[in-house]
């Protein structure tokens, strides 16, 4: 069984928060993780895209964490000057995708 690779930095000390990610086993690319929300077709597809390129990867619906977890969502996109924007890539602590951008998530897989 795979652990769960989490990026430190942007889920903070959470314990709560990070109980809340899912991990999608695959080809290793780096430290991946997708915010998204449940309802988000695309995030959808993003995650659909990952999973294509077999692409290991953390993610979090962020619209199904309670209010607590939320607020710490809402801080770690404070931290990394985003907008509450939806699907959002985090890659390698550094790298942010924005959006269903398919040649920027193809090339995680290179």
């Amino acid at each position: 069984m795979t652990a769960v690779r989490i990026c430190p930095a942007l889920i903070g000390g959470s314990v709560a928060l990070k109980n809340r990610i899912k991990h999608v086993a695959s080809k290793d690319a780096g430290e991946i993780i997708l915010y998204a929300l449940s309802t988000c077709q695309w995030c959808s597809k993003t995650r659909q895209l990952l999973n294509s390129l077999k692409i290991q990867y953390d993610y979090i619906n962020v619209n199904l964490l309670n209010n607590a977890d939320e607020r710490e969502a809402d801080e770690i996109f404070k931290y990394l000057k985003l907008d509450m924007n939806f699907p959002v890539i985090a890659v390698n602590d550094k790298n942010i995708i924005i959006g269903y951008q398919e040649e920027k998530i193809k090339k995680l897989s290179k």
